[in-house]
């Protein structure tokens, strides 16, 4: 892959096995970490299908699978399900604030309640600091922090990352006490009133696998676009 100006290296993983589908292997092509990322190139990277980690940019590239499709929702097209709608209604109490991403121990301490409760064997379950940061923010995303507050009390975060026609969702965790309150989807609909409101086409919601319960809520939302053979086209899921 190249620019105008700079070529750009890629490299591939180790593989190793998915965390997603039994039985299946994982690896991912990675964006070289010394190359200098701006707007423009990240703009064209997440619009080809890759996303980030931290500083990190990838794309799936696995030996014998290609189930992992980036998806989007092209928001003027969107039409909230009757589930979808009660969420809605269920959380008009919730105040929703945009915010610039920091370390605050209350967002951390949520955190890690979350991952504690919800992935407990997985590696993001890790109470160093400095590996929380490292993987929600980067110095060429533009993140943001959307905050779901509940009479004062901080119960769900979503890091959102900015580019030229898109948002896109990187991470969303939250209070597990608050689980009935369905947050994951609450912050999608909130970014669909964000991108109506400011004229952005699409929310990025990073990759959708079929056959994996984690990720079946993305289908959720309809109509749903995939990148496939270099280009969107609307998924029939």
């Amino acid at each position: 892959m190249s620019t105008a100006h700079n070529p750009i290296r890629l490299f591939e993983t180790v593989v190793d096995d998915c965390p997603y589908l039994e039985d299946k292997k994982s690896a991912s092509i990675l964006v070289d970490p010394d190359h200098e990322i701006d707007n423009a190139l990240f703009t064209m990277l997440s619009r080809s299908g890759f996303r980030r980690s931290g500083d990190m940019l990838y794309s799936p590239k696995c030996p014998s699978c290609n189930a992992c499709v980036s998806v989007r929702i092209p928001v003027n097209r969107f039409k909230a399900s009757r589930g979808q709608k009660r969420v809605w209604r269920k959380n008009l109490d919730l105040k929703v604030s945009i915010e610039d991403v920091r370390f605050e121990d209350e967002h951390f301490d949520m955190y890690l309640k979350y991952q504690q409760q919800r992935h407990p064997d997985s590696s993001m379950c890790d109470e160093d600091p400095d590996k929380y940061i490292g993987f929600i923010d980067s110095y060429f995303s533009r993140s943001k922090f959307l905050c779901v507050r509940l009479e004062g009390k901080l119960i769900g975060i979503s890091v959102l990352d900015q580019f030229d026609g898109g948002l896109s969702a990187v991470y969303t965790f939250f209070d597990p006490d608050y689980s009935n309150r369905s947050l994951g989807t609450y912050a999608i609909l909130y970014m669909i009133k964000l991108c109506r409101l400011r004229d952005i086409p699409f929310v990025y919601l990073g990759y959708w696998i079929d056959g994996s319960q984690k990720m079946d809520y993305k289908r959720q939302f309809k109509p749903l676009q995939g990148y496939r053979n270099r280009q969107w086209e609307e998924l029939s899921v």
